[in-house]
């Protein structure tokens, strides 16, 4: 059987310029490669988003790897040292966008399930790929349509890892075990326009729209728990749309993010929210978007798996971290068992992103090491 360069195949993903939700033949290539494993694939497409499930095998357990080759956009091109889709490597780093997050931890991966099959063609198991174009867009036509099209067709995963970038510095330092819940709100208050001669005859709603943003900051969600940091809220935008100085506005807007723990649930914080709120006697209107929940795995099996797979590759003890933002595995965690592990994260969405060749071959070998483990020893 064919052994994928880990290399090479970052380099030609790299060269896909799949900007979400954009495919830009990432799968196309993904697809080739799999099918000449003899992996079983299926292009599966919702909306404009296309996605890719394969799998080698029809028995339990199924392993799968988690990813997507959709990347962020590359900004002012002016501004990179290098053309931002080249893949070229520049002083044994491979250069583009993607590189990070996540191309060439699914390079890295398919490089060790091609030697993993090479030597145990015939283990008892299957491993599968779920690889979506949707996880740096809004996540809706992605991963989570695809998981409830396995669930709808009886295809089952046990375990699953996903390929992000979860290490800061150093490769084998940190993988995620959970990740904090995110919930968007924004805030509303109608007022009445006026002259600002004139305020009895306006309704101003900027002092109104302070004191609720005060309210907010003042706000002690919790101190933390077991696994989490304290849950934290930012407010992202104040806006009252007013170009003139000499117009009182009638609308003004604050937009928050909370990153929550799991003493909460989206449902939960809300609510709080509301609560806190509403004991200003203000008029307001408030419209949440929950866009993750707060979740952990704490399945001992896949955490030993992982964590002594790194430490036999790298002699590094891991560090069982939920810090950082949201991923995918927040939807896969309702079905299965999963953990993230993938590269450093220095350069991932930054200019002139790039991955070092040692770092890549380094993961391709833990990787190779968890198969390994997980199907022979």
């Amino acid at each position: 059987m064919t052994i994928i360069d880990d290399v090479k195949l970052t380099q030609d993903l790299i060269r896909c310029p799949s900007i979400t939700p954009i495919e830009g033949g990432a799968l196309n290539l993904l697809q080739g490669i799999l099918e000449s494993l003899e992996f079983n694939c299926q292009r599966l497409k919702f909306e404009d988003v296309d996605n890719l499930y394969a799998r080698f095998g029809d028995k339990q357990p199924n392993f799968c790897f988690a990813g997507h080759t959709d990347v962020v956009p590359v900004g002012d091109e002016e501004s990179w040292s290098f053309k931002p889709f080249s893949g070229d490597i520049i002083n044994n780093e491979i250069c583009g966008r993607g590189a990070v997050d996540m191309k060439g931890g699914i390079a890295a991966f398919i490089s060790a399930l091609s030697k993993f099959l090479n030597d145990n063609k015939n283990f008892n198991g299957s491993i599968s790929l779920l690889i979506t174009g949707d996880e740096e867009g809004i996540a809706i036509n992605g991963t989570k349509k695809v998981l409830e099209w396995m669930a709808d067709n009886d295809e089952k995963i046990d375990y699953c890892i996903v390929g992000e970038p979860t290490n800061p510095n150093i490769l084998g330092e940190m993988v995620k075990i959970g990740r904090r819940g995110s919930l968007n709100g924004e805030i509303t208050v109608i007022g009445t326009q006026g002259h600002v001669a004139y305020p009895h005859l306006a309704d101003n709603p900027i002092p109104k729209i302070t004191k609720i943003i005060s309210k907010l900051i003042e706000f002690k969600l919790d101190n933390g728990s077991e696994y989490f940091q304290p849950s934290n809220l930012e407010i992202t935008s104040i806006d009252v749309g007013n170009p003139t100085t000499n117009v009182i506005p009638e609308t003004a807007t604050a937009k928050f993010n909370i990153r929550f723990n799991d003493i909460h649930s989206g449902n939960s914080l809300s609510d709080k929210i509301r609560s806190e709120l509403d004991s200003l006697d203000i008029d307001y209107s408030l419209d949440i978007r929950i866009s993750g929940e707060s979740f952990v795995t704490d399945d001992l099996k896949l955490q030993k798996l992982i964590s002594e797979a790194i430490y036999e590759v790298t002699e590094i003890k891991t560090d069982l971290s939920t810090t950082g933002g949201t991923s995918d595995a927040r939807f896969i965690t309702n079905y299965c068992p999963v953990i993230e592990f993938g590269l450093t994260g220095q350069t991932m969405h930054k200019v002139d992103e790039r991955i070092n060749i040692d770092d890549l071959q380094t993961l391709t070998s833990i990787y190779s090491k968890i198969l390994d483990k997980f199907f022979i020893n």
